[in-house]
């Protein structure tokens, strides 16, 4: 069966990159949900990187909003990285950008990480 979404995870000092590729619904949703909640309760901080969806409706949404508010009671954060103008409309729609850290990049997630932690950045 083919996979509507594949969910990679990747252990990094100060943080856990997830990858996210095809489609957050509420067919997939169940999956990620799952992982995100692991992960979340480690209470290290996570990147969800949206860079690869597709599309993302509101059980997607929701999962990534379950998954902030786990990170934070654990004392972990959760960053969202997209560029897609359409991703980011949704979340500043839904109010989910005043709860969930936005950035267009990786690197930019883990600048602001790196911030949050009180660790000095790369001399920028």
């Amino acid at each position: 069966m083919e996979q509507l979404l594949t969910i990679g995870v990747r252990r990094q000092p100060g943080h856990v990159l997830v990858t996210l590729a095809g489609e957050i619904d509420i067919a997939t949703e169940p999956r990620l949900s799952a992982q995100l909640t692991a992960l979340a309760v480690s209470g290290r901080p996570l990147i969800v990187d949206l860079g690869e969806v597709v599309f993302i409706d509101a059980a997607g949404l929701r999962a990534l909003a379950r998954a902030a508010w786990q990170a934070a009671a654990c004392g972990g954060s959760l960053h969202v990285v997209s560029a897609e103008s359409r991703i980011r409309q949704l979340l500043a729609i839904t109010g989910l950008d005043r709860h969930i850290r936005l950035a267009r990049t990786v690197a930019e997630a883990r600048d602001a990480l790196r911030r949050d932690q009180g660790v000095p950045g790369d001399g920028g």
